[in-house]
């Protein structure tokens, strides 16, 4: 198992892990990471590894079996071996990206309350498909009201609860086509807002900013047909 810096502290960068393994393709396993592995619709991180004077490009990062993160290598460079204590350094440019798009996407289903189909983020944009028979009527009101809710300098956290207490309140599950994994007993829950008055709470194992003000202004992009019920909606950072 690798230990999940990402989800404990998002903004981790710099930090130490020891080598654990060496997958048959090349990839590498620490026993911690801040590398967030490809899932939920958002890339794996990219960055380098530090070690004894050596250095190595990291163009990917995917999941393993039994919570392992894989850290996949740029090119067929010199491996650091087994044991070996190695400092992380992700592209925080293109991660930081990814942590703004992730949580606007959480807004935008925030503003369009319908079931979610489908989704994905990159550092260029994110965007979710809808359950949506007609598209918006009003494209440039629901842009001003999303970027309404992220100028509202709203907290961003996260707990942990049950698969039982996930089970007994299945609305907290937006997404259509994909459910947040259980059976390890618990479950992460993202929350913008605060306790008290809560603006979107789902499940969710991606990295987000730690306040919506981060994100900065948004635009909507074109909102596409996919499908007789489907419309997806494109989201671009500002700046």
């Amino acid at each position: 198992m690798t230990q999940a810096v990402f989800r404990e502290d998002a903004y981790a960068n710099g930090i130490t892990g020891t080598v654990l393994a060496h997958t048959p393709e090349g990839g590498i396993i620490l026993d911690r990471t801040i590398f967030y592995p490809t899932g939920g619709g958002q890339p794996g991180d990219s960055g380098q590894l530090a070690w004894n004077g050596q250095g190595l490009s990291i163009a990917t990062t995917i999941k393993g079996d039994e919570d392992q993160v894989i850290l996949v290598p740029a090119g067929p460079e010199a491996l650091p071996g087994l044991g070996t204590e190695v400092t992380q350094h992700l592209d925080w440019e293109r991660r930081y990206r990814h942590m703004k798009i992730h949580t606007a996407l959480h807004l935008l289903s925030v503003v369009i309350p319908l079931p979610v189909t489908g989704g994905a983020i990159s550092a260029e944009k994110g965007r979710l498909d809808f359950d949506m028979p007609e598209a918006p009527e009003d494209k440039e009101a629901l842009q001003a009201a999303l970027n309404t809710l992220i100028a509202r300098d709203l907290a961003v956290s996260d707990r942990w609860i049950t698969d039982e207490d996930l089970m007994a309140n299945p609305q907290l599950v937006k997404t259509m086509s994909v459910k947040p994994p259980t059976g390890s007993g618990k479950v992460r829950l993202v929350r913008i807002g605060t306790e008290t008055v809560p603006v979107d709470v789902q499940p969710c194992g991606g990295t987000h900013v730690a306040n919506t003000r981060e994100i900065g202004a948004v635009r909507i992009g074109k909102i596409e047909k996919k499908g007789k019920q489907n419309r997806r909606v494109n989201l671009f950072l500002e700046a």
